[in-house]
C-alpha cells in the first residue's frame, strides 16, 4: 500500500505505516491512567497522536528520533486532525525510505540566498555591510541558515522556512522604508536579516524538528545576541573600523523584542521605531503563513469553511472555488 503523508491525512484515516517520532512524552490523565502524548511526523509535516492506557514499557521502547511503525485511526479534535495510536513499535532505520523523511524546502534556495545578498549589499552604511558581509562570507553559519526551518509547527516549518521567512521580511523592509523616511533603512534591514538567525543552534533538523537544549534553557532572542557581538568583533577586526555602539545597540534591542509584547516572549517591549516596525513586519509574514497554511492543509475538504482551529481561535473562509462551486 502506498504512503499517505501527514498533510494527506483527514478524520477518521486507518493508520498502518511509519512515522518519526519526537517530543514522547507519559502522561497521566484525570483518572491516574497513564498515556502517550508523542508528534509524528514525515517530510510533509508533523501532527500529534496519543496512545490511551500506554505503559512505562512502550514509552521506554523508543527514543525521539527514532522511526516507529503505528497502527491506530485519526480523529478531529478541535478543528485539527490528531492520531490515536492502538499498536506502536520501534523500526530500524535500514528499513526505512528516509527519503519520506526529509521535510521538503519548499524554497528555492538558491534564489533566496542570492536576494538575501543583493539586498544587503545595497546598504549605504559601510559598517552595516561589513558586519552582513561577515555572515554572507561565513560558510558554515550559511550552511545551516539556509538549511533551518523557522519554527517547529508554528509557521515557516520546513527545511529553509529561515531563509524564506527573513527574505520576505526583509522584503517588506525595502518596500515599506521609503513610505516612513524617519525609519533608518538600513538598521532595519539589517534587524530583519539578523532577528531570528540564532534559529540555526535554537532548533534541531536533522531529524525531525525539535528545540535544542540551548534552544530550550536560553531561547534564540538571547543566544542571537552573543551571535552578533561575535560578527560585530570579527566585522570590526577585519575592516579595521568600529561600528557604531548606537547602532549595536538598537540592533541588539530589535533582535530582543522582535515578538512583540512580554506575553510572547519578548524581554523587552519594542522602544524604537525600527524595534516597532519590524516587531509588526515579523508578525504580519509568520500570520500570514500560518494562516495560508490552515488554508491549505484544512481536513474539512466539503465546506467553504476550514474545520474550526483553537490555536487560531477561528475558522477561516477558502471560498466556493475551493470545493469546486465556482
Amino acid at each position: 500500500m502506498s504512503r499517505r503523508y501527514v498533510n494527506q491525512l483527514g478524520p477518521q484515516d486507518t493508520i498502518d505505516q511509519v512515522f518519526l517520532a519526537s517530543e514522547k512524552q507519559l502522561r497521566p490523565n484525570r483518572n491516574g491512567n497513564l498515556y502517550l502524548q508523542v508528534e509524528l511526523s514525515d517530510r510533509s509535516g508533523t501532527i500529534g497522536a496519543r496512545m490511551w492506557n500506554a505503559t512505562e514499557d512502550v514509552y521506554r521502547g523508543f527514543d525521539n528520533g527514532d522511526y516507529v511503525h503505528i497502527e491506530g485511526s485519526t480523529q478531529l479534535f478541535q478543528g485539527n486532525v490528531q492520531m490515536i495510536i492502538t499498536r506502536l513499535g520501534k523500526v530500524d532505520p535500514s528499513e526505512v525510505n528516509e527519503d519520506d523523511f526529509q521535510p521538503l524546502a519548499a524554497v528555492e534556495v538558491d534564489r533566496l540566498v542570492a536576494r538575501l545578498g543583493e539586498m544587503l549589499r545595497t546598504m549605504d552604511d559601510l559598517a552595516l555591510r561589513n558586519l552582513a558581509e561577515c555572515f554572507l562570507l561565513d560558510e558554515a553559519f550559511m550552511a545551516r541558515f539556509t538549511r533551518a526551518p523557522a519554527g517547529v509547527k508554528n509557521h515557516h516549518a520546513y527545511l529553509g522556512g529561515l531563509l524564506e521567512h527573513t527574505v520576505n521580511l526583509m522584503e517588506m523592509v525595502v518596500r515599506i522604508a521609503p513610505c516612513y523616511p524617519q525609519l533608518n533603512r538600513d538598521l532595519l534591514l539589517t534587524g530583519a536579516f539578523v532577528h531570528d538567525m540564532s534559529k540555526v543552534d535554537e532548533l534541531t533538523y536533522d531529524r525531525g524538528f525539535a528545540y535544542s537544549d540551548e534552544g530550550q534553557l536560553v531561547g534564540h532572542l538571547v543566544m542571537a545576541v552573543g551571535l552578533l557581538e561575535g560578527k560585530v568583533a570579527e566585522a570590526e577586526k577585519l575592516s579595521g573600523e568600529p561600528i557604531p555602539r548606537e547602532s549595536i545597540l538598537r540592533l541588539k534591542h530589535m533582535i530582543v523584542s522582535h515578538h512583540g509584547e512580554y506575553e510572547f516572549g519578548s524581554p523587552k517591549l519594542p522602544m524604537t521605531l525600527e524595534a516597532i516596525a519590524l516587531a509588526y513586519l515579523d508578525n504580519l509574514d509568520a500570520k500570514l503563513a500560518s494562516f495560508a497554511q490552515q488554508l491549505r492543509d484544512d481536513p474539512n475538504v466539503d465546506s467553504p469553511w476550514t474545520a474550526y482551529n483553537a490555536n487560531l481561535r477561528r475558522k477561516l473562509y477558502k471560498g466556493a472555488e475551493e470545493v469546486g462551486e465556482g
